[in-house]
């Protein structure tokens, strides 16, 4: 929301980008224009501008490949809006679940996620796959041309060699990122690092565990050329969100592996929280217009600016998508009638007014509290979680006159995630931890959400993991998070846990187990004859 680092460089480079990123099927030609990597990378600013790419690839839509490669999301859905890195992740972990359905089932790619019947062919999961590739192939190119050797043949030294150092690691660090994205969601995706040729050579499949290790080792390696946590421009990753990254994949490693890293996980998840951060006071300020302060509680976000990153995807989808919130609620100019919520998910609250648990930010005006239809727009309640507004109830800082875009950051990783990896993983027989720590971390979240009473804190025998499981839904909710957790939890395909309209059925049914993972693009599967298609599809 804020102008960082990379919102005010972001335009010319991109224009840059877009022409050395002409469409063509052949990826493998010269640039047909003088803007080549040796002008790119002439000067440390150059070198600023490419990194402020990689990073914009999160938040913005459309071709910005500077790698002579388009962005082949962009491509299979036809509105942009939907192309959008955050929006599809958002589309892949809520709409499969209890917590999101969507109205407009003739949206590409929607109808299916939810009921858990989506096919090998699907442009919401195929676009995903290939826009997490679009943004590691940024990230590839930036690491080969910041290697010692490039830079100082290009004569830059000193301050400004260290420098690039740093955002060397930070392109590693969002690489890693996306790699971890592809082995949630899609397993045994093929993987390309920086010393793969480029356009001469297809990429091997690499098994999930491997890809597990390979992140393991990538991550702990670039923690010595990362900043200190809290001390990078806001936007930007340091060590605290590559230790975040490291506490999420160590909680779902026996998912990735078949073998639990629970002790690693309270070992990570502690080396954040003693960064110094602190939950923020009032949960419901944590993604309005203003968030950029928020640092207190954020890690790191992907940030979204109603001047410089306009865009029908990222948080201006998460406060027009809710049905039925008019735009005084949530700061735009009015809703857009998809998003809504089972009562399932509903009634992990204790009221859905917000009148105890303030997390329960739900609006009923004229919506049924039942969905006895899927893709009715008035069945389910909807949230006003996301509002595109500041704390204070006025304008985002730099709102459209339209009232279109949104100005609100989206954070990826953030202090009360690690509070309940924390928990989860000493329930679950981690080390390194402590039964009175967890219970009193849980608690500071409750007593948050209570407005600082400390009524809807829990006992010591009332913590349990499938306790834990529900927290983060109250918590975490519509922050991308709940297939993973119900994956985790073994509840996503299977009997365990039902909610409406799982599996087609409106009281809800199991699914195959093939639909915890989601099928490789079989454009890919064509064009890549090392690759093999995940079970069942």
């Amino acid at each position: 929301m804020r102008s960082i680092f990379f919102h005010k460089r972001i335009a010319g480079v991109l224009a840059m980008a877009v022409l050395a990123g002409s469409c063509t099927k052949k990826l493998d030609l010269s640039p047909t224009n003088d803007v080549t990597a040796d002008k790119v990378y002439a000067t440390p600013a150059g070198y600023k501008q490419a990194l402020a790419k990689v990073y914009g690839a999160f938040a913005l839509t459309g071709n910005q490949g500077g790698t002579g490669q388009p962005d082949i999301s962009t491509q299979i859905i036809a509105d942009e809006g939907n192309s959008d890195f955050l929006r599809m992740y958002f589309n892949c972990q809520e709409l499969t679940t209890d917590e999101a359905a969507w109205t407009w089932q003739n949206d590409a790619g929607i109808q299916g996620l939810h009921e858990m019947s989506w096919s090998a062919v699907n442009p919401i999961i195929d676009g995903l796959y290939y826009r997490s590739f679009f943004q590691i192939t940024l990230c590839n190119d930036f690491i080969r041309q910041s290697t010692d050797a490039a830079v100082g043949g290009r004569g830059i030294t000193g301050a400004d060699a260290a420098a690039i150092k740093n955002y060397r690691a930070e392109a590693r660090f969002l690489r890693a990122y996306q790699y971890w994205v592809l082995m949630d969601l899609y397993g045994n995706p093929p993987f390309a690092d920086e010393n793969l040729p480029v356009a001469t050579t297809v990429p091997k499949q690499i098994k999930r565990a491997d890809l597990f290790a390979w992140l393991e080792k990538e991550l702990k390696a670039i923690d010595a050329d990362l900043v200190a946590p809290k001390t990078n421009e806001y936007g930007r990753a340091d060590k605290a969100a590559a230790w975040a990254l490291l506490a999420r994949m160590y909680l779902n490693a026996q998912v990735y592996t078949g073998t639990a890293h629970y002790t690693d996980a309270i070992t990570y998840a502690n080396k954040v929280i003693a960064a110094g951060y602190t939950l923020h006071p009032n949960y419901r300020e944590l993604v309005l217009a203003d968030d950029n302060l928020n640092t207190d509680e954020f890690i790191f976000t992907i940030n979204y600016d109603g001047t410089y990153t306009q865009t029908y995807g990222g948080t201006t989808y998460l406060v027009h998508g809710p049905a039925a919130v008019p735009g005084t609620i949530s700061g735009s100019n009015g809703t857009w009638g998809g998003l809504r919520c089972t009562q399932d998910f509903v009634s992990l609250f204790p009221d859905n007014t917000g009148g105890t648990d303030q997390r329960a930010q739900f609006y009923t005006n004229g919506q049924t509290l039942q969905m006895k239809d899927l893709y009715t727009g008035t069945n389910g309640y909807s949230t006003d979680k996301f509002r595109n507004l500041t704390r204070g109830g006025g304008k985002a800082p730099h709102a459209d006159a339209a009232g279109n875009f949104s100005d609100i950051d989206f954070p990826l990783f953030r202090l009360a995630e690690m509070y309940l990896i924390y928990a989860e993983a000493v329930l679950r027989g981690g080390t390194g931890g402590d039964a009175n720590t967890a219970l009193g971390y849980i608690n500071a979240l409750r007593t948050r959400a209570w407005g600082g009473s400390t009524s809807g804190n829990i006992t010591a025998g009332q913590l349990t993991t499938d306790f834990i499981l529900d927290e983060r839904g109250r918590e975490l909710y519509y922050e991308a998070f709940r297939r993973t957790d119900l994956v985790r939890y073994g509840k996503f395909t299977t009997a365990a846990y039902l909610w409406a309209w799982k599996g087609g059925v409106q009281g809800g049914t199991a699914v195959a187990d093939k639909y915890n993972l989601f099928p490789l693009p079989s454009t890919d599967l064509s064009a890549n004859a090392n690759l093999t298609q995940n079970t069942g599809y």
